[in-house]
């Protein structure tokens, strides 16, 4: 009897490793795709950072096709797009206080809704392919208009834009959103 204990536990163990090695496979495959890519803006003593994973275009229809139209997206690819500050900023009429959230989007054609939400996730999708996001855990939802761009972003691009205010910009395929944050 023990020797048929101590063989079930070696085969799940093995088991346990043969799934963990092809989960790791699986996500170094995902990311060739997609690469990381971490944004830092620095002006005095405020520090923000966006750490997110850059999708490419590949000759396909984005914005309402592969990223449809008034739903919820993950604002990139593979994990959920996070974005961290030192410092509290005003965006819109609202304060962002000073942590690590996650940002989401819900796209359409004029206007785009940018969410900080205060939940951090370990995927950006479900099982489903939808997002993972917790709408209880939605600290800011601001509304910015859709700037159509002459030529293509083939990567999804996230940029820290300084002039009067800082920008925080979103651009994919010939589509520009900014969030205007100040501190």
């Amino acid at each position: 009897m023990k020797k048929i204990i101590i063989r079930v536990f070696i085969g799940l163990g093995i088991l346990a490793v043969v799934l963990f090695i092809a989960f790791q496979i699986l996500i170094s495959n995902t990311k060739k795709h997609s690469p990381e890519d971490t944004v830092v803006f620095k002006q005095g003593d405020t520090e923000m950072t966006v750490f997110y994973c850059k999708p490419s275009k590949k000759g396909r229809v984005i914005f309402g096709e592969l990223v449809p139209y008034k739903e919820v997206w993950r604002t990139g690819a593979n994990e959920a797009t996070t974005f961290t500050t030192n410092k509290a900023l005003k965006i819109g009429d609202k304060t962002l206080e000073a942590g690590k959230y996650t940002i989401w989007t819900i796209p359409d054609e004029k206007e785009w809704t940018v969410i900080f939400n205060k939940k951090q996730y370990g995927w950006g999708v479900g099982f489903n392919q939808k997002a993972s996001r917790d709408p209880e855990s939605d600290v800011i939802q601001f509304k910015t208009p859709v700037e159509k761009q002459e030529s293509v972003t083939e990567q999804f691009t996230i940029s820290f834009e300084k002039g009067d205010q800082v920008n925080l910009n979103l651009a994919w395929d010939q589509v520009k959103v900014s969030v205007p944050m100040e501190f």
